[in-house]
C-alpha cells in the first residue's frame, strides 16, 4: 500500500496542479488541495492551443502503429515459433538483440533514409519506423510456445495451411498476448516524444507531447496548463488500460510458460 501510494502521489499532484493558478503550482510549502480551484484551466487549454489536433494526431499514430505491430509481430512470431528453417534460432537471437541497441546510435542514418524516401515531416515516418518491433515478436513467440504443438499437427493432417493455422487457431488462442502487445505499443507510441520531435516539424502534425512543450518559452512556462494537458493526455491511456487490464495481466502472466 505504501508503494502504491508512492507511485500514485505524482499523479495526484499533477491533477491538483492542473486546478491551480500558474503562480501557485510551485508554492512552498506545497499545498495539496487547490485554493481556489481553477476549473477554467480545462477551458483555457482548448481555447489557447490546438489540443484537438494534438490529440487527433497522437490517437491516429497510436492506433495505426498498435494495429501494425500486432499484425507484423504475431505473424513473424508464428514463423519463429512453428516453422522450421535453417538458421531460425540465430536469426531470432539477432533480431531480438536489436532491442539492446539504443535508438540514438542509428538515429541519424535513419533520418537520412526517411528524408530520401520523402517521409520526413509526415505522420508516415513514425508509422514506418514503429510498425515493426522486436519486442512484439519476442512476446508473441513466447506465448505461441505455450500452445500445444498437437493442435497444429492435427490441423496439418486435416489439410490446413500454415497461414490457416495461424489465422484460425493461433490468433484466437492468443487474445491475451495480443491485447498485452497492443496495450504496451499504444502506451509507448502515445508517450513518445523524441520520435515526433525529430520527424514532425509542422505545427499541424504535432502530437500531444510536442504540443505541451509549446507552453514552455524562453523566459516563462505555464505549468498549470502543462499539468492540465498532462491530465488530458493520461485519461485515454488510463481508460484503455482499465478496459483491457484483464487481458493484459493474463497475457503477461502466461507468456513464457510451457503448456
Amino acid at each position: 500500500m505504501l508503494a502504491a501510494a508512492g507511485l500514485l502521489l505524482p499523479f495526484y499532484w499533477m491533477v491538483v496542479a492542473s486546478l491551480k493558478t500558474n503562480s501557485d503550482v510551485f508554492t512552498i510549502p506545497i499545498t495539496w488541495l487547490p485554493d481556489p480551484v481553477v476549473w477554467r484551466n480545462y477551458l483555457d487549454i482548448w481555447q489557447r492551443s490546438d489540443m484537438t489536433t494534438w490529440l487527433g494526431n497522437t490517437l491516429l499514430l497510436s492506433v495505426v502503429v498498435s494495429l501494425l505491430q500486432v499484425v507484423t509481430g504475431s505473424f513473424a512470431a508464428y514463423g519463429f515459433a512453428r516453422v522450421r528453417f535453417p538458421g531460425r534460432n540465430a536469426l531470432f537471437l539477432a533480431y531480438v538483440g536489436t532491442i539492446a541497441v539504443p535508438w540514438q546510435s542509428y538515429m541519424i542514418p535513419q533520418f537520412i533514409l526517411m528524408s530520401k524516401l520523402q517521409l520526413s515531416n509526415t505522420l508516415w515516418s513514425i508509422v514506418a519506423l514503429q510498425a515493426f518491433g522486436a519486442f512484439g515478436v519476442f512476446l508473441m513467440k513466447q506465448f505461441y510456445e505455450t500452445i500445444p504443438e498437437e493442435l497444429s499437427e492435427a490441423a496439418r493432417v486435416d489439410g490446413l495451411s500454415e497461414f490457416g493455422i495461424y489465422r484460425r487457431i493461433m490468433l484466437p488462442l492468443s487474445r491475451p498476448a495480443l491485447a498485452s502487445l497492443a496495450l504496451l505499443t499504444f502506451v509507448t507510441t502515445w508517450n513518445d516524444y523524441l520520435g515526433p520531435l525529430v520527424y514532425l516539424r509542422s505545427p499541424e502534425l504535432r502530437t500531444i507531447q510536442l504540443g505541451l512543450n509549446t507552453f514552455v518559452s524562453q523566459y516563462n512556462a505555464e505549468y498549470a496548463l502543462i499539468m492540465t494537458g498532462s491530465v488530458l493526455s493520461v485519461l485515454p491511456v488510463a481508460a484503455i488500460f482499465l478496459l483491457g487490464q484483464r487481458y493484459f495481466i493474463e497475457g503477461i502472466a502466461s507468456t513464457g510458460l510451457k503448456g
